[in-house]
C-alpha cells in the first residue's frame, strides 16, 4: 500500500485504513454504499459520474476500509470546500439564515462515508472520517448526514461535529438532512 503523508495505513479489527484510488475501485466503493444507504441502480448509476468528476477536483482524497483479502468493506472521500460546488450552492441559505455560511470557507468537505452493513459498528467510520481529516490542510470539516437520530450522527457528534443547519433539502432527497461542522483536529475518544 502507498504510503502518502498524513495518510498511513491503520489496522481496525481485521480492516486497514489507507489510501484509495477511489476512481479504479468507484463500482466497488459504490456496492458498499448501496447497501450501507439503500440505493438502487439506477441512483448508483448516477452517484458513478458524480464520484468520478469528484475525484478530478484539487484536493480530493480518498481512504478505503479493506480486509486483508483486499476487498473493499468502507470508503470515505473528501476534498476542500468550494463554494461554487453543487453542494455548497444548495447548503448556502441554510447556513447563512442561521449565521453560519463563513463554514464554507476553510473546511475541508466529507463528501461521502459508507461502511459495509457486516462492518458497521466497529470503528471503522471513525477511523476512516479521522484518518482523512487528519491530513486536512484546513482548520475545520463540513458534511451533510440524514437529520435523524442516527448512528451517523452520533458518530459525529461524538468527533466534535455540531449542528450548523436542520432541516435542509436536497433536490430529490426524500429526507431533510443536517449540515454538520467542526474544528479539527476531530475530538478523540
Amino acid at each position: 500500500m502507498p504510503h502518502i503523508p498524513g495518510h498511513a495505513p491503520r489496522r481496525t479489527d481485521d480492516v486497514v485504513i489507507g489510501p484509495l484510488d477511489l476512481p479504479a475501485r468507484v463500482d466497488e466503493a459504490l456496492a458498499v454504499q448501496a447497501l450501507a444507504f439503500g440505493l438502487g441502480a439506477d441512483e448508483v448509476a448516477v452517484r458513478r459520474q458524480i464520484v468520478l468528476r469528484h475525484m478530478t477536483y484539487p484536493g480530493a482524497r480518498a481512504l478505503g476500509a479493506t480486509t486483508s483479502e483486499n476487498r473493499l468493506v468502507g470508503f470515505v472521500y473528501g476534498m476542500p470546500n468550494d463554494r461554487t460546488h453543487w453542494w455548497s450552492t444548495v447548503v448556502e441559505p441554510y447556513l447563512r439564515a442561521r449565521g453560519h455560511d463563513d463554514w464554507l470557507d476553510g473546511s475541508f468537505v466529507i463528501t461521502e462515508l459508507h461502511v459495509h452493513p457486516r462492518h458497521q459498528n466497529r470503528g471503522i467510520g471513525r477511523a476512516l472520517i479521522t484518518s482523512i481529516t487528519d491530513g486536512a490542510a484546513e482548520p475545520r470539516s463540513i458534511l451533510s448526514a440524514i437529520d435523524t437520530d442516527s448512528p451517523a450522527r452520533g458518530l459525529y457528534h461524538s468527533l466534535g461535529y455540531e449542528d450548523l443547519a436542520r432541516q435542509v433539502l436536497f433536490p430529490s432527497a426524500p429526507m431533510p438532512y443536517a449540515v454538520m461542522g467542526a474544528p479539527l483536529p476531530l475530538r478523540r475518544r
